[in-house]
Order: structure tokens, then C-alpha cells, then sequence
């Protein structure tokens, strides 16, 4: 089976990815259709439930690889189709995505056996980030759910960040760019994929939205320590790794 994703704006074939299914339990039925078109242009098989009752039946009987699962939904709700989904000995990774964004309902959804959690809106190259990660992990795989630079950790799982054991309070966006900093460490990262990673939306030179979320990030990551993880690469855009490029 041949897969196609997308590098710079060009499509090329992949053959290194196995045919993965993906179950979808969303009741909006934008939302759903959306999520299925771009997952199922990414490569993966997709399933799409209306409800909850019908989420939980093809969740428990259909051999998919991961589900993403809304919490709000008619019939039983997220949390109630994941408790009976574990309670079936079911252990495929499942990604939590809804719009309640409290600390308790992440805190809930990850006490009942959930691998992630992201709150809409969201941006697609997130989700389909989180998605790709989650799928490697259900096979086996020894990704950590924390991410790490010198005495600077990111807990994906309960969106936490710590920097020489002090806590660092990050809005969503300035979450998913560390995230991508942490992801790409060393890497120089151009503005033009920073906005359509984090932003999902193409680099528009005469805005600074990219240089301001930066130096932002910047400043709660990197004032106060000697070390310096963050740095600009004159002309090409930013990395961050250990010491000085």
C-alpha cells in the first residue's frame, strides 16, 4: 500500500507506513468530515460514529488503531465510551478532542485510560502531529510523552512546563511552539513553517505575529538562566538547542 503526504507543497509517495484505522466519534458533523478528509489524505482509513453508542460498538469490534473522541456526545458521552472501552480490555491509543478546556476535564480524561488531549479549535498539523505520534506508540513504540532540552521538560500528556523544576505558564499557542522547538531541537526552523505548524496558515512576510510569539516563548523559557536554549539565526529564522548556533 502506498501512502502520499505532502513535503513543501509537493506530494510524494510513502511506503514505509502500514495501513492504519482510525476511528472518529464526533457528532458535529463538520468537525467530523473535516477530520476525516485530512486523515484520510494523510494516509490512514477512517471511520467516522455519530454518537456515542455507536462510537463504543465499532470502538470494542473494529480493530482500529486509535480513536479520537469527543466528550460531548448523544447517547453516552466521551468519558462513559472510554470507561467502556477499557473495560473491554481494549487498549488502542485514544485522543481526546473537545472544546472543555478545564484542567479538571484533561485531569479526568487521562485518569480514564486516555493518551492525549486537545482542545478545539485546533490546528490540523497539530492534531495530525499528535495523531502520528499516538500511532507509533500503539504499536509498540518507546516515545516518551515528555519532551526534553537540558533542564527544560514538556509534558505532552498533562500540558505542563518546567524549567529547572519551576513552572512555566504557556497560552496554547506558545505550548505547541515550544512543542515544535522541542520536537525539531537543533533544527533552524524557518517562519514559513512555524506559521503553518503552529498557526496552520501560510508565512505572510509584512506580519511580526511569528518574531512576537517568539520572544515571548523566549522570555518565559530563557530570563533568568544562564543557558540559553531559544536563539534567532540571522536570515533564516530560530532553533533551539543547547548551546549558542
Amino acid at each position: 500500500m502506498r501512502h502520499r503526504d505532502t513535503i513543501c507543497g509537493r506530494m510524494v509517495a510513502r511506503t514505509d507506513m502500514p495501513l492504519m484505522k482510525i476511528l472518529i466519534v464526533e457528532d458535529e458533523p463538520k468537525t467530523g468530515d473535516y477530520l476525516k478528509q485530512g486523515l484520510s489524505e494523510a494516509g490512514f482509513v477512517t471511520d467516522v460514529a455519530r454518537d456515542g453508542w455507536e462510537g463504543l460498538d465499532l470502538a470494542k469490534n473494529g480493530h482500529y488503531d486509535l480513536m479520537i473522541l469527543d466528550v460531548m456526545l448523544p447517547g453516552i458521552n466521551g468519558w462513559q465510551v472510554l470507561e467502556g472501552v477499557r473495560r473491554a480490555g481494549v487498549q488502542m491509543p485514544v485522543l481526546f478532542l473537545t472544546a472543555r478546556d478545564q484542567v479538571e476535564d484533561r485531569v479526568k480524561g487521562l485518569e480514564l485510560g486516555a493518551d492525549d488531549y486537545l482542545v478545539k479549535p485546533f490546528a490540523f498539523s497539530e492534531l495530525l502531529a499528535r495523531v502520528r505520534s499516538l500511532v507509533r506508540r500503539g504499536q509498540g513504540g518507546m516515545e516518551s510523552s515528555i519532551l526534553k532540552a537540558a533542564d527544560l521538560e514538556l509534558d505532552l500528556l498533562r500540558r505542563r512546563a518546567v524549567r529547572a523544576r519551576r513552572k512555566i505558564d504557556l497560552t496554547a499557542k506558545e505550548f505547541a511552539l515550544l512543542e515544535l522547538f522541542l520536537r525539531r531541537k537543533g533544527e533552524v526552523l524557518p517562519r514559513s513553517l512555524i506559521a503553518s505548524q503552529v498557526w496552520d496558515m501560510n508565512f505572510d512576510s509584512d506580519t511580526n505575529v511569528i518574531d512576537v510569539a517568539v520572544r515571548r516563548l523566549r522570555a518565559k523559557v530563557d530570563d533568568g538562566f544562564e543557558l540559553k536554549l531559544i536563539h534567532t539565526v540571522r536570515g533564516m529564522g530560530y532553533v533551539l538547542e543547547e548551546t549558542a548556533p
